[in-house]
């Protein structure tokens, strides 16, 4: 028998009281806040509002030790907060104020609101902006068993809260060594080394070619030639700066193409977004998007395959020499960006073409290796986190009184 188990045959054998947030906790809304007032009133003070993360930090606070807040409206409606100390309650969080602490522990509280979670969020109302009314969330139930009872499942339960934290810290922490890995040895395939006045690259000559040189001209189209045809429609937007695959895409057409959707991609086309260009959205373009409209923000790069490898120029594009040069010749502070033809000038090594394919072969082994790991860590970290959540629930599950 655990210790949880004899703390209920001791206190509670027959069930545990089950009471309403309303006769338990005050429920209050938090004061108006905004970015601005924020940005002209910094201070050491973390302001809670519609986020779990602070919105930023002022020079006052509202509340003191007063740490469960729950989101009252937006996409995060109903997530549970928790913040120690001093800090600024905004409108858009409310309190969740323990009436007697020898009844009911905060934390206890806490971990039950966190499990309560799907329960709060079917109190609230979701047309427009979703909105978590007071008076629906202050009729939760939630179950009180005996203080003792409360607080050795707060210490299991944090324990596993630590656990859970560092478990996934080590598991990001390796996900970017990986990453870096592979990065390293990326950049080490595809930079030349000067020897004897040659170019060699990996011990093979490479002559240097501007992108321009390697590139064939591409094409917009024309709506007024292309009347009532839909077309797959890649914005900046549609391209995942994770994996560099397209994601999402809009369909148009001549009636209500955007003023940006002009150029013609084809299969093996490379695409590079030029509009904040240092964000690295850049994607090899596959055959279900051959034919089809990109934006105006990308330079579309299609190789000379008498000269290059498509996927060769995709992962010139991923080094860290072509990310300087467009780091270094980008314009504008606000919303930088590159013109086509700067980025046409950048010299790129050229080695043969039976280099360029081991090459890629190479680099396809470690991508495909780095995305297993993507993949597996990931899931690895979201499997931990439903254990937990398994663990937590069978904890928080008491029967009511006499049932």
């Amino acid at each position: 028998m655990s210790k949880i188990d004899e703390l209920i045959a001791q206190y509670c054998p027959n069930g545990v009281e089950f009471k309403e947030l309303r006769e338990v906790c005050e429920i209050k809304t938090g004061q108006q806040v905004s970015k601005i007032e924020i940005q002209q009133n910094p201070g050491r003070f973390p302001v809670i509002n519609s986020g779990r993360e602070p919105l930023g930090f002022i020079n006052r606070y509202n509340t003191e030790n007063d740490p469960i807040g729950i989101t009252t409206r937006g996409a995060g409606v109903g997530s549970i907060t928790w913040c120690e100390g001093k800090y600024f309650r905004g409108n858009l969080n409310y309190s969740a104020t323990i009436k007697n602490s020898k009844l009911l522990d905060v934390r206890f509280l806490y971990h039950i609101l966190i499990n309560s979670q799907i329960s709060i969020q079917k109190l609230a109302t979701f047309n427009g902006i979703p909105a978590l009314n007071k008076s629906n969330l202050e009729k939760l139930t939630i179950p009180l068993p005996p203080l003792p009872v409360q607080q050795e499942i707060v210490n299991i339960l944090d324990k596993f809260t630590e656990l859970e934290a560092e478990l996934e810290a080590e598991l990001e922490a390796e996900l970017e060594a990986r990453h870096k890995q592979y990065e390293y040895y990326r950049n080490q395939l595809l930079t030349p080394v000067e020897v004897d006045g040659k170019w060699l690259m990996n011990g093979v000559k490479v002559e240097w070619k501007t992108l321009g040189e390697v590139c064939l001209k591409t094409e917009n189209i024309k709506w007024k030639e292309n009347q009532n045809i839909d077309y797959q429609y890649i914005d900046l937007s549609s391209v995942n700066r994770e994996n560099n695959k397209i994601t999402e895409t809009k369909i148009i057409n001549s009636t209500n193409a955007p003023s940006r959707a002009k150029q013609i991609v084809y299969k093996d086309d490379v695409i590079f977004g030029t509009t904040r260009p240092t964000l690295k959205r850049y994607t090899l373009i596959t055959s279900k998007y051959h034919n089809q409209i990109c934006s105006t923000g990308f330079c579309v790069l299609r190789a000379n395959q008498k000269l290059l490898l498509p996927k060769f120029l995709f992962f010139i594009l991923t080094t860290s020499s072509f990310y300087n040069y467009i780091d270094n010749n980008q314009e504008g502070a606000g919303y930088p960006s590159i013109s086509d033809s700067i980025v046409k000038k950048f010299l790129i090594p050229i080695p043969p073409l039976a280099e360029q394919e081991r090459i890629v072969g190479i680099l396809e082994k470690f991508d495909s290796l780095v995305n297993d790991i993507s993949i597996g860590l990931p899931a690895e970290i979201d499997g931990r986190r439903k254990q937990y959540e398994y663990y937590r629930g069978k904890l928080l599950n008491f029967k009511k009184v006499n049932e």
